[in-house]
């Protein structure tokens, strides 16, 4: 447990945890996207006063940026696991599976962080987009690698690249968050997994 002790404007000071309120500052970003949320509700979320954010975390974009590491580890965990499935197709169910597990979660909103806050951004925020661009760009960089050794094992169809299943498979992932958002039910999230690999290509 990280414990934080800052002095407020009055009073005694203020004991909280940052662990604790940087969780909460996810799930508002996660639910609204960095733009919508306010610092009014990213303060009353994380049950700290303007200074203390601003002393603890900086200002809301280098919030922001804790926020996505904390997603990245705890939530995105299951890609890293994914990339050590012996086959390409395993490597796309594990990343489906873990996709559909963050999506039928009761504890977290609903979507993708990074597709929300992207899909947000206007030109004032233009510097949080590129640090998601560039953070997605990393992960489906090491899924194209992933994909070039599965085409070399001869486990993937002539005729296929790697960018282009990687494009393909990114796409499901992205549905699935979007359809989750937009109000899709677990079993129909589930059947969108399941037809997904039924259809994904293999020799």
């Amino acid at each position: 447990m990280n414990i934080c002790s800052l002095s407020p404007i009055k009073g005694r000071p203020r004991e909280f945890d940052l662990d604790e309120a940087l969780s909460a500052a996810l799930r508002v970003f996660w639910r609204n996207g960095y733009e919508a949320a306010s610092m009014t509700e990213l303060t009353a979320a994380m049950g700290i006063t303007k200074p203390s954010l601003y002393a603890a975390f900086g200002n809301k974009e280098a919030l922001f940026h804790k926020a996505l590491d904390l997603y990245e580890r705890e939530k995105l965990a299951y890609m890293t696991s994914a990339l050590e499935a012996p086959t390409a197709r395993g490597v796309a169910e594990r990343l489906l599976r873990g996709a559909l597990a963050i999506q039928t979660s009761n504890c977290d909103p609903k979507g993708c962080l990074g597709v929300i806050s992207v899909a947000a951004c206007g030109i004032e925020a233009e510097s949080i987009k590129a640090e998601v661009v560039k953070r997605r760009a990393s992960s489906e960089a090491a899924i194209i690698r992933r994909f070039e050794r599965a085409i070399a094992e001869g486990d993937v169809p002539d005729g296929l690249t790697a960018p282009g299943l990687v494009r393909y498979l990114i796409a499901l992932m992205q549905g699935l968050a979007l359809q989750s958002g937009s109000g899709a039910t677990c079993s129909e999230l589930e059947q969108l997994v399941d037809t997904s690999l039924v259809v994904w290509p293999t020799k």
